[in-house]
């Protein structure tokens, strides 16, 4: 196929890209990839390339591409009803039922969906609903997010600053104070090789509990974490730590927001990952797997006690001042509707488990006594492998070497798409949940080659 070089130009010319080196890119010293095509867990660019998508997009086409129940159920909703907004107690049949199915599948202490565009906006509505629930409650004070670093919770002012990755601050005046970070549940990266997982569990409860105490627990409103820290790493917790961690929020009167848009609908083997580690949130944020990405759609779910205090809200100061114009789009909803069935009818949920249980043991096999692989972990259809220059010592890499996104781009000519993640030398895997044990070996082995291709 031939390249259309108008299209590269106009790309370099006018597309500002998220992520990015802008100069580079607008310079063309660096690639771009024009996609045209895509199904199952391939992808296809104009140049006639066909790639194995091992991070689902950005961790986020649940289902698969080219599923046509749902460009189906898009087109009918556009025919019939392309827009019209939520406000005011309007909703469309699309957006009224797939609330009803997310909150069939999310924890039974949930009571209502608000639904947004991204997982930045809802976890920004996250936060505008934690300070609503304390004026209300009278604690004008207590207003404080505790994140941690290396978290994601998106790119916006505050989401931004919840965020806990030095890109996401570095020029932007970010963090904003309301926002605090404590210890990352990173156990490869303890400070102290001699500590168990037990210890380094009470070492992160510890340590909240010390920021609680320097900060003030009455200034404090909500902790929020992702169940596995996704972009900071694609870490497990270790043992124990949600409960530890709940034990000290639940002491000091802090609400938990779960931050689930990766791992809501499956992608850890359960449908949610407040189900897999017993996390008892008073918010849930979910997004890219809700619609598999087919349509942008995101969701706020608040369970019983806080929307109980919502209600009083209203009852005390009129209808609630937040809404987004494109709250519930219908074409949104209607593709989540189709998704959650195709996530059902397929059984994703199974599927992520048992081969995400596979393609993590394939990855250690074929990987994890290289001397330069430090750690290869991983939870479901998440897994990632980490680079060392000394495994025994555990010695990181000089970032300036670049060592992870040259083994990513060694991957990427075998033909498998994995991501280097930013602080570290760290290669993650989100893959469809539709992947097959035969496609796991085929991103096993050739990382494998890839490895050795860059490290020997």
């Amino acid at each position: 196929m031939l390249k259309n070089d108008t299209l590269d130009q106009w790309d370099r010319e006018n597309f500002f890209h998220p992520s990015t080196h802008l100069a580079q890119h607008a310079r063309g010293e660096s690639p771009n990839r024009i996609v045209t095509g895509a199904s199952g867990v391939h992808i296809e660019d104009r140049d006639g390339n066909r790639l194995l998508d091992a991070f689902a997009g950005l961790y986020c086409v649940n289902v698969g591409y080219g599923r046509q129940e749902i460009a189906e159920a898009i087109a009918k909703q556009a025919k019939e009803l392309a827009y019209y907004h939520s406000y005011v107690g309007h909703g469309t049949e699309a957006s009224i039922t797939l609330a009803r199915m997310v909150l069939e599948r999310a924890p039974k202490n949930m009571s209502k969906v608000y639904f947004g565009l991204g997982g930045s906006d809802a976890n920004e509505t996250n936060v505008k609903l934690v300070w609503y629930y304390n004026n209300i409650l009278g604690r004008p004070v207590k207003k404080k997010i505790v994140s941690r670093w290396r978290g994601y919770h998106g790119s916006g002012l505050m989401t931004g600053s919840l965020t806990g990755l030095a890109a996401f601050h570095n020029k932007f005046d970010l963090p904003l104070p309301q926002v605090v970070h404590t210890e990352a549940p990173y156990y490869y990266r303890r400070p102290d090789l001699a500590m168990s997982e037990a210890d380094f569990t009470a070492f992160c409860a510890d340590e909240l509990e010390k920021l609680i105490a320097h900060e003030g627990a009455d200034t404090i409103a909500a902790f929020i974490g992702e169940p596995v820290l996704g972009t900071g790493g694609i870490v497990p917790p270790p043992a124990g730590y949600w409960a530890a961690i709940q034990k000290v929020l639940k002491k000091h009167d802090i609400l938990l927001i779960a931050d689930e848009v990766v791992t809501g609908f499956g992608r850890l083997g359960t449908m949610f990952g407040s189900d897999h580690y017993g996390i008892e949130a008073d918010i849930i944020t979910i997004a890219k797997g809700l619609t598999s990405a087919y349509a942008p759609l995101s969701g706020s779910i608040v369970s019983n006690k806080v929307w109980d205090v919502l209600m009083r809200g209203t009852d005390e100061n009129g209808p609630i001042g937040h809404g987004w114009t494109y709250s519930a789009h219908p074409i949104g909803a209607a593709a989540g509707v189709a998704n959650l069935k195709l996530v059902d009818s397929l059984g994703l949920v199974k599927n992520a488990r048992e081969t995400g249980t596979y393609f993590n043991k394939a990855m250690k096999e074929a990987v994890g006594t290289h001397p330069h692989v430090g750690d290869v972990r991983g939870e479901g259809m998440l897994c990632a492998v980490e680079f060392v220059e000394d495994r025994e010592k555990r010695a990181f890499y000089d970032p300036a070497k670049k060592v992870g996104p040259a083994v990513t781009a060694a991957l990427l000519k075998r033909g498998v798409i994995g991501r280097a993640m930013p602080q570290g030398d760290i290669l993650g895997f989100a893959p469809p949940l539709c992947l097959t044990r035969a496609e796991a070996d085929e991103v096993a082995g050739k990382t494998a080659e890839a490895v050795k291709e860059v490290l020997g």
